[in-house]
């Protein structure tokens, strides 16, 4: 089964990316805006329970940290994927850094850009017209993210919650 690790953003910033995904993004049903924080892995049923108290480790080495959006922004020409970019912070890559180094999984394959998509898989003449819209907009958002999460993959495709993690809890 396929999982990943993810921090989700407030509904205020869910709302705003999801106007933009409802047009721009076909993954829009299958997956609430969020910020990867583990990429796309595979386990099965005893590995993810060895997973699931591997992250409840890390989660309670580190802090509830800060999510700030100030930008919109592109990884054309790479691919025609246009995202809200977080402004990188030490505690998000320390936690990055805890859930890829040394753990289950593959290491990333691309270097690690916090951000929350809100379109994809767009012609380039789509992202040419589009960027330049949404960067007018601009967006400047901040909030505190205090959990993440571990998903895994539905038969359909979709993504539903394994477990949650408090950041920081002592238990």
């Amino acid at each position: 089964m396929k999982y990943g690790v993810v921090a989700f953003p407030s509904k205020k910033l869910q709302d705003l990316a999801n106007g933009y995904r409802k047009r721009y993004d076909p993954h829009y049903a299958r997956i609430t805006p969020h910020m990867t924080v583990k990429g796309v892995f595979e386990a099965d049923d005893k590995e993810i329970e060895q997973v699931a108290l591997a992250i409840r480790e890390v989660a309670k080495k580190h802090s509830p940290f800060e999510l700030n959006v100030a930008k919109v922004s592109t990884f054309a020409p790479i691919t025609n994927t246009i995202f809200f970019k977080v402004t990188p912070n030490e505690d998000i890559l320390a936690l990055h850094k805890d859930l890829n180094e040394d753990f289950f999984g593959e290491k990333p394959e691309f270097s690690f850009v916090p951000h929350i998509t809100i379109a994809q898989k767009l012609t380039s003449g789509e992202h040419d017209d589009i960027i330049g819209q949404i960067k007018m907009v601009g967006i400047d958002h901040t909030e505190i993210i205090d959990r993440i999460h571990l998903l895994y993959q539905l038969e359909d495709g979709s993504w539903t919650v394994y477990e949650t993690f408090r950041l920081d809890e002592e238990s």
